[in-house]
């Protein structure tokens, strides 16, 4: 039988609270993050039409040359700085940070400091 990991259990219940509360617009787009074990990806979310406008991780092609042999806060950090750049290209300056039941701590933190970095508000 199998049984469900206590810590994810946890986490989707942060999750399911944060989410009641934060909504992404069109002139305020949610940028949500997911961490895996070895990878993180983000993307700005518009939930009124439940579009995805930009999306990057450490697996975009355009990001793998660049990260190389960071670790794995220091590719964080670059993806934040990616997709701010990109989303400034895209005229967007402001979005809501949607952290998805994750600890704003490490990676996380390395994303949105990243993406600060770059221009964007939030």
């Amino acid at each position: 039988m199998s049984q469900k990991n206590p810590r994810e259990t946890a986490r989707q219940n942060r999750k399911g609270r944060i989410r009641k509360r934060i909504f992404g617009t069109e002139q305020r787009p949610r940028l949500s993050v997911f961490r895996s074990a070895k990878h993180i990806y983000a993307q700005l979310v518009i939930d009124s039409t439940g579009s995805t406008i930009l999306a990057a991780s450490t697996l975009s092609p355009d990001l793998r040359s660049e990260i190389g042999d960071l670790d794995k806060s220091g590719a964080a950090k670059k993806v934040g700085q990616w997709i701010g750049k990109k989303a400034l290209e895209k005229n967007i300056q402001q979005v809501v940070f949607d952290r998805n039941g994750f600890l704003y701590h490490g990676r996380i933190k390395a994303l949105a400091d990243g993406a600060r970095e770059s221009g964007l508000v939030f």
